[in-house]
């Protein structure tokens, strides 16, 4: 079926779900409440399911272009003794194609490459959305990108569910060389992890206390084994990256809504639309998985498998709906509770314990 959408929202899951819209015959907008997009240069995981998404909308290769390997890649104690290997050959072997690592800025370059082939897809830039309701009595689709913080799910969902805090912060940024060594590095209360991004260029990102500063970021690691100090001090704090580490809490019921609130004002005479919810405005989860951007693309795939299958109309729409929900919702919020789960594992006080259950892992 075709019908018109409007994306709230254009980050990773706002623009790949425009994409698959627009392939599927749809017409699309796009509105960002930023003047700008956000171009941080931190680096996403790519696991091969969301590899086969991306390839089905279009873009898989324009991510391959820019993105590498990721392999050989290990769980260390802060002196570098290895203590687990990460699971990226079983990955690997499994799926015939390894994890790729892209910067954020070349993924968005290749959702926006995307979206502009076709030439007639509006994206519209210092669009703050604040009647969620009004907007969608114009279409027969609204989809909510709009991240953690997110306008539209608030509007059919209330702010039961919303942002909430785990206690730690997140520093990030990218060095202009090649570590020999790639992986996390779990200590007392923080971690520290590197990871490829590009030829010459090494991702880093260390989680600490939230009270720690940028200033007392390097001595928060020092001792520890080579080459995380290097890294820190090749790369100027100015360019460091500072966010909460946050998710979505409580879970949400479904990721659809059939309808407004019913206190909601709407046009008279006009049928509100639908809303679909994707990426963290569904399911908002800390990175200790690394598949936030995976869920965010798995999401804007499944929603737009459901409704380029479904039939004309709004029994259609509502079947496809249903549809996306059943498939995404639970495997979403199980990767959500895993990786929250994973991040007090990652950052307990308690070492010896979670070390020696480290130590039991398949290697």
């Amino acid at each position: 079926m075709t019908g018109t959408a409007t994306v709230v929202g254009a980050g990773i899951g706002g623009l790949a779900t425009a994409i698959g819209l627009r392939r599927a015959g749809w017409t699309v907008t796009v509105l960002e409440r930023r003047t700008e997009l956000e171009r941080y240069g931190a680096a996403f995981g790519i696991h091969p399911t969301a590899q086969s998404a991306l390839d089905r909308l279009g873009v898989g290769d324009a991510l391959r272009d820019h993105a590498v390997p990721y392999r050989d890649a290990h769980i260390r104690t802060p002196d570098g003794r290895p203590m687990a290997r990460l699971p990226l050959e079983r990955i690997e072997s499994k799926a015939g194609r390894p994890e790729l690592l892209i910067s954020r800025p070349y993924l968005l370059d290749a959702l926006l490459a995307g979206l502009d082939a076709f030439g007639d897809v509006p994206l519209k830039l210092g669009e703050r959305v604040t009647d969620v309701d009004a907007l969608a009595a114009g279409q027969d689709l609204v989809i909510g990108a709009d991240g953690i913080r997110s306008a539209v799910r608030t509007a059919r969902f209330g702010d039961r569910s919303g942002p909430r805090r785990v206690g730690t912060v997140a520093w990030i940024g990218i060095a202009d060389f090649e570590s020999p060594v790639h992986g996390e590095t779990w200590g007392s209360g923080r971690f520290f992890g590197l990871t490829p991004v590009e030829p010459g260029r090494t991702n880093w990102y260390a989680t600490v206390p939230e009270a720690t500063t940028a200033e007392e970021l390097r001595a928060s690691f020092a001792g520890w084994h080579d080459p995380i100090p290097r890294i820190l001090d090749a790369t100027d704090p100015a360019t460091w990256i500072r966010y909460e580490m946050r998710h979505l809490y409580p879970a949400l019921p479904s990721f659809v809504s059939a309808g407004a609130r019913p206190a909601s004002r709407v046009p008279t005479g006009a049928r509100p639309a639908p809303v679909a919810l994707v990426g963290d405005a569904a399911h908002a989860m800390t990175p200790n998985l690394g598949q936030g951007a995976c869920t965010a693309i798995l999401d804007a795939d499944a929603l737009t498998r459901a409704l380029a299958a479904a039939p004309p109309g709004p029994a259609g729409i509502a079947g496809a709906l249903r549809a996306y929900d059943a498939e995404r919702r639970r495997s979403a919020q199980r990767t959500a509770f895993g990786s929250r789960t994973l991040h007090r594992f990652m950052s307990t006080e308690r070492t010896w314990l979670r070390d020696a259950a480290v130590r039991l892992l398949p290697g």
